[in-house]
């Protein structure tokens, strides 16, 4: 992958959809991961408005200085940045208390809750700042194992890295100058109060998911391991397809309307 000029690549492509869209900027959720730091440096090189946004819900104290590290580095270089921090745990608790369940048995909608408050507070933010949600999944997460939350952190305006696999979202944040912390962090979706890794989720590391994606070849002649590996990329690739394909509609035949 040539970098440099991927890089100029997007930015240019998220100058020209913002002019055209007719809005002022971008705003960007800040996880502490490498791909809303590489998301959000992209959009911070068009000099269009950027708004960092960091939501922490009971997040664990390495995500969260890792969040605050990036901002402090992006509003320190990017005069068109700026970023506000919005502690949404106390929001999340009653919420979590409204709930007619045991919440204690029910952990994964509750985590995917955490996304989707934080796509709200994302809107509302964005709207009053005239800025579009800019994305931050990439190839891997969006288009093989389907590895976000629908309506969460998968409700977005545009998506600058999905073509991107995640390797290729290292290198390119190694590239524009991504704190080094951020590029060298297990990647995790921020989701899990004990801050377990995708690949503690998942089972397989994102190089070992990219093989996957792109395998074609004879099952017979590879080892045990990437076998494995193919049996759990198509297991979240099934499992998440409804995230993957546009929202089914019911035709109803000309005959009865």
């Amino acid at each position: 992958m040539q970098a440099k000029k991927v890089a100029q690549h997007i930015v240019s492509w998220l100058d020209d959809y913002c002019s055209k869209a007719g809005t002022s900027g971008f705003i960007i959720g800040i996880s502490g991961g490498v791909d809303s730091a590489l998301t959000s440096m992209l959009c911070a090189m068009t000099g269009k408005k950027v708004i960092l946004l960091s939501m922490p819900i009971r997040q664990t104290e390495a995500e969260y200085s890792r969040a605050k590290n990036h901002i402090e580095d992006l509003t320190a270089r990017f005069e068109n940045v700026s970023s506000f921090d919005i502690n949404l745990t106390d929001t999340f608790t009653s919420f979590e208390e409204k709930m007619p369940f045991d919440i204690k048995e029910q952990h994964l909608a509750m985590a995917n809750s955490r996304a989707r408050l934080r796509m709200m507070t994302l809107y509302a933010l964005g709207q009053a700042n005239s800025c579009l949600v800019a994305g931050t999944g990439n190839k891997v997460e969006d288009f093989g194992v389907g590895f976000y939350t629908k309506y969460g952190d998968g409700g977005v305006d545009l998506s600058p890295i999905a073509d991107l696999t995640k390797t290729q979202v290292w290198d390119l944040a190694k590239e524009v100058g991504v704190i080094n912390e951020i590029i060298v962090a297990k990647p995790t979706d921020g989701l899990w109060e004990d801050g377990r890794s995708d690949e503690d989720q998942i089972g397989a590391s994102y190089p070992e998911l990219e093989w996957a994606m792109e395998f074609s070849g004879d099952e017979d002649a590879i080892s045990e391991r990437q076998r494995e590996v193919l049996t759990i990329y198509r297991k979240f690739n099934r499992a998440n397809k409804h995230k993957m394909v546009a929202i089914p509609i019911c035709e109803i035949p000309k005959g009865l309307m």
